[in-house]
């Protein structure tokens, strides 16, 4: 009986160190690439200024703290823009509902698009702009 408890820890032990290095050794998916429209990325800035969106989320980990970062949630949402738009149409628990245009809805996503394009970065490497939106040290 010790035997066989004594394979199956060094079993199990064996197939935790092969788990943990297939994590450590398997690259990083890269992010693909979302294309959008600049003019209306703009726009989109201005919606989210307008409707003070940085006063409960975040973007690049700067704002507030009430609602989720959105820096990625156009390529982290799972049912996609169907979902986004009834969120912000209907509002949630915490969330009240904004009775956005689809222009501004449209312009709104491009912004995020935008954002979710940069990826993800620490802020303390970014630097604050004159209207108080945060630009990379490029």
């Amino acid at each position: 009986m010790k035997l066989k408890a004594r394979h199956t820890f060094l079993g199990l032990c064996f197939l935790f160190l092969v788990y943990s290095f297939s994590i450590y050794l398997t690259p990083i998916s890269e992010k693909k690439k979302e294309t959008f429209d600049k003019t209306a990325s703009v726009r989109g800035k201005l919606v989210w200024q307008n409707y003070n969106c940085q006063s409960c989320h975040q973007l690049f980990g700067l704002g507030g703290y009430l609602g989720p970062d959105l820096t990625n949630v156009i390529s982290q949402q799972p049912m996609g823009l169907v979902a986004l738009r009834a969120i912000i149409k209907s509002g949630t628990k915490q969330m009240p509902a904004f009775n956005l245009s689809d222009g501004e809805f449209n312009d709104l996503v491009e912004f995020l698009k935008s954002a979710d394009a940069q990826g993800k970065s620490d802020p303390r490497s970014f630097k604050t702009s004159s209207d108080g939106m945060i630009e990379s040290n490029e």
